[in-house]
């Protein structure tokens, strides 16, 4: 079997909107009412596959869920037609875009029957994402359906929050090869919300079977959680042997180095001081919520949102790092726009999974052919622009239906419409 990695990013869906629903995500609050571009969200996002694509690197995708989510509001007893406008706003949400939410993977090196293992997220702390996991599921029961080589199992139940893979990193000397499995939880941020429970972590760590000597729970800073981090993968990402993370990432950062540093003499871990780029111009340029991916011609690379280039401090600091011929030695910036002004970067937009390309439903794995047939639908199906105001407009919602289902039907994925 030969493991790659597989990127696999989320569709924008045609209800793309700026609700400001996410409590603690600063670029949510923000832009709150703004008017979306949902068309020029998705292309931006079909973009940024390209870009991986033309690196070598696999890339695979999954699709917008039903919006207005007519199931989940008949479990309060209404429909869209007569939900107030906070409860439709938050059935209106296309926030399963952000994949890097959508489950915990812990690929098959890792785990004690050899398959790679997968929990979707129950994202209960926030109401507009609790009602994904059902959709979330059925897409992975069908993308990774072969049950030699996968395992898909139940979410966390309430009331632990399970945010997913922004919560998570892996460690290894090569993909391949067992590594060791870091999951971030919260205890406290301030006015804010903590989402990852230390219990749902350790639930997921049970759920794959993981070694325990090689699976570390490590709490977020209190502080960057207060900054707007409202996902450790705001502040750190991790690739092979290399974690880069900011100075006040984490709440005991030399407890966590030290224990990296036994178990994996080789890791190396690169440290963003706090007097060169602060917590805020982190967050705000989202300068680790990015891919590190390893280049098929060797050394790795990151994938990074066009903000960090665009920031005093962020971008002289990651150029004299790639100058210092360290691991990463490419620099990419990606145009995803509409997506950062909701508070998701190119990491939110992709969950990673180790697997051998083979064993997944082709119909999620995509080329340079598929995005162009995806592309045209969005061109010409996807809404260009949605006000706030007219959320309640049952021909959105038609236009919205329409158009994901013509999506389903270019990918022949009509079963899970």
């Amino acid at each position: 079997m030969a493991l790659a990695e597989i990127n696999f990013d989320g569709i924008i869906g045609p209800s793309h909107n700026y609700a400001g629903l996410s409590l603690g995500n600063l670029a949510s609050a923000q832009n709150a009412g703004r008017i979306s571009e949902p068309r020029a969200a998705a292309l931006q996002g079909i973009e940024k596959m390209r870009t991986n694509i033309r690196l070598g690197l696999v890339q695979g995708a999954f699709l917008p869920q039903r919006r207005p989510d007519t199931a989940w509001l008949a479990t309060l007893s209404t429909d869209a037609a007569h939900a107030g406008p906070a409860l439709l706003a938050n059935a209106m949400s296309a926030s399963s875009m952000w994949t890097a939410n959508a489950a915990t993977v812990s690929p098959a090196p890792d785990t004690d029957d050899g398959r790679c293992h997968m929990t979707p997220a129950n994202l209960v702390t926030m109401p507009h994402r609790s009602h994904e996991w059902p959709e979330t599921m059925a897409q992975l029961k069908t993308a990774f359906a072969d049950d030699a080589h996968f395992a898909v199992h139940e979410p966390v139940p309430a009331p632990f929050g399970d945010e997913g893979a922004a919560n998570f990193m892996r460690l290894a000397p090569a993909h391949a090869e067992p590594g060791i499995e870091i999951f971030v939880y919260g205890e406290s941020g301030g006015p804010y919300p903590a989402r990852q429970h230390v219990e749902a972590s350790q639930a997921v760590a049970r759920k794959h079977r993981l070694d325990p000597d090689r699976t570390l729970f490590i709490e977020q800073s209190p502080a960057a959680i207060a900054a707007g981090a409202f996902h450790n993968d705001v502040v750190a990402v991790a690739n092979e042997t290399v974690l880069l993370c900011h100075e006040q990432a984490f709440t005991d950062p030399d407890t966590l180095y030290k224990g990296l540093r036994a178990l994996m003499p080789e890791v190396v871990i690169v440290e963003v001081p706090a007097d060169r780029v602060s917590l805020r111009e982190a967050i705000k340029t989202y300068l680790f919520n990015a891919q590190l991916v390893t280049l098929p011609e060797g050394g790795m690379a990151l994938i990074l949102p066009t903000e960090a280039r665009e920031s005093e401090a962020v971008w002289p600091w990651l150029e004299e790092m790639v100058a210092g011929n360290g691991p990463i030695r490419k620099l990419i910036p990606v145009d995803v726009r509409q997506s950062m002004a909701n508070g998701g970067g190119p990491a939110c937009l992709r969950l990673r999974v180790l697997a051998d390309p083979g064993t997944v439903d082709p119909r999620f794995l995509m080329d340079e052919a598929k995005l162009d047939a995806v592309g045209a639908v969005i061109a010409s199906e996807w809404p260009e622009t949605i006000d706030g105001d007219a959320l309640a407009d049952p021909d959105l919602w038609a236009r919205i239906a329409s158009a994901r289902a013509a999506l389903y039907e270019a990918l022949s994925l009509t079963e899970l419409i």
